[in-house]
């Protein structure tokens, strides 16, 4: 199943008030891949909201895991709408528990006389000249199957690489229609935190925290586009890591922001 077929069928439940499952093809463990869960939720969540306001800041907390082929349901309540913002949270309920929570701030655009041009480029050579990370079962995440990650710095995860910085270029394997807020979710999040190449065997690693803050507006995208991203790891220390990550668009304008905060048990 596809990654259209999958926000369409969150949208619908969401609205119905009905549950779904995913296939574990894409699980990342035993767990739904956190950029999946994180998509599904905010399709469930943006049904909510006029079209008029976009997207501006999205945080995600993985609770507990949520499991494949297992029925789960979304629960959203809107907290307060204004006349120019709304903000909204979200759950993810399957058996019983919350396995993933969301609070997300959505605004129409306003003039204003302040305006800082973002001038930071990524300079990463093109994806075509670069190694893509490869799909091996049994090895590597099972979603890993549904997106291209092309990497231009760092290092596959527990190579034992001394950088703590990660960067390439990314897009989903089987091409949406259009590339919406709701793909971006999910691929941003199937990079892997760049600490885990500093490692030199597997242990367990848990994103706690994830906020995501998108810059609107920004020219629609093809579904067959890649993204270009770049994070660093701001601070890693007593099993916990903080990373930081620019992401932009196939003509090189920044269309988001990604901070995230990470268990270590390594």
């Amino acid at each position: 199943m596809n990654i259209d077929a999958l926000l369409e069928q969150a949208r619908a439940c969401a609205l119905n008030h009905t549950s779904m499952t995913f296939p574990d093809s894409w699980a990342q463990g035993r767990t739904a891949f956190g950029g999946l869960s994180a998509a599904l939720l905010y399709a469930a969540m943006k049904t909510q909201v006029a079209d008029d306001r976009p997207l501006r800041s999205l945080t995600t907390n993985f609770v507990g895991p949520l499991l494949a082929d297992t029925e789960f349901c979304f629960q959203v309540e809107l907290l307060r709408e204004g006349k120019s913002a709304s903000q909204l949270t979200a759950r993810i309920i399957q058996n019983g528990q919350v396995a993933v929570l969301q609070q997300a701030s959505f605004g129409v655009e306003r003039f204003s006389e302040i305006e800082v041009n973002q001038r930071r480029q990524h300079g990463l050579p093109q994806p075509e000249q670069l190694s893509k990370m490869p799909f091996l079962p049994g090895v590597t995440p099972n979603f890993i199957q549904h997106v291209e990650l092309a990497i231009a710095e760092g290092a596959l995860p527990y190579s034992g690489n001394r950088s703590a910085q990660l960067s390439g270029w990314m897009r989903f394997g089987q091409p949406p229609k259009i590339v919406t807020d709701a793909h971006l979710i999910g691929l941003i999040d199937a990079w892997p935190p760049a600490v885990l190449q500093m490692m030199k065997a597997p242990a367990p690693v848990s994103t706690m925290m994830w906020n995501l803050e998108f810059i609107h507006p920004h020219p629609p995208a093809a579904g067959s586009d890649w993204f270009a991203y770049k994070a660093i790891t701001r601070q890693a220390a007593n099993g916990y890591a903080h990373l930081e990550a620019d992401i932009w668009d196939h003509s090189g304008d920044l269309v988001a922001i990604s901070r995230q905060s990470v268990a270590v048990f390594a």
